[in-house]
């Protein structure tokens, strides 16, 4: 997993060759003009899904993994608390659904505080529970990109 602010993404766009253009696309658009939804970039190698949301209670959520895709999660307004442990050989509250490519998990997390043009990189092996309210609830727009794994 990794953490950082968007004008430090250069340091990680050799780890997977989608990865420098899924920070290409955060650069240069203009999410104000954008509607939530998937966008696809790079037929299922490549998409964004953007979400405003309402910031929730640790106790109602989960915690996920996917195996097909890594995530890049960028905060476009807010901030909120990404609950962050790895997989190692936790067992599974819900099976994977291959459908939608995830796995969820119960187990407890450490918490890393995400603001307005930051970034999680969370690879098939760190699980997290994102979208965590840091004192109350509150609104945050972000865009979730969906690197596919080589």
């Amino acid at each position: 997993m990794i953490f950082d602010k968007i004008e430090n993404s250069v340091l990680y766009e050799n780890i997977n060759p989608l990865l420098k253009k899924a920070f290409m696309y955060i650069k240069q658009t203009d999410f104000s003009k954008l509607a939530n939804g998937k966008y696809v970039i790079e037929e299922d190698n490549l998409f964004a899904i953007v979400q405003e949301y309402e910031t929730k209670n640790d106790a109602d959520a989960k915690l996920e993994a996917h195996k097909k895709y890594i995530d890049l999660q960028y905060i476009i307004s807010g901030e909120e608390l990404i609950g962050t442990i790895p997989l190692i050989n936790q067992m599974p509250s819900k099976e994977y659904d291959i459908d939608n490519d995830y796995t969820l998990y119960d187990d407890t997390c450490s918490f890393v505080k995400i603001t307005q043009t930051q970034f999680a990189v969370l690879f098939p092996e760190d699980l997290h529970k994102p979208g965590i309210k840091i004192n109350v609830p509150s609104k945050v727009k972000k865009v979730v990109m969906k690197v596919k794994v080589w």
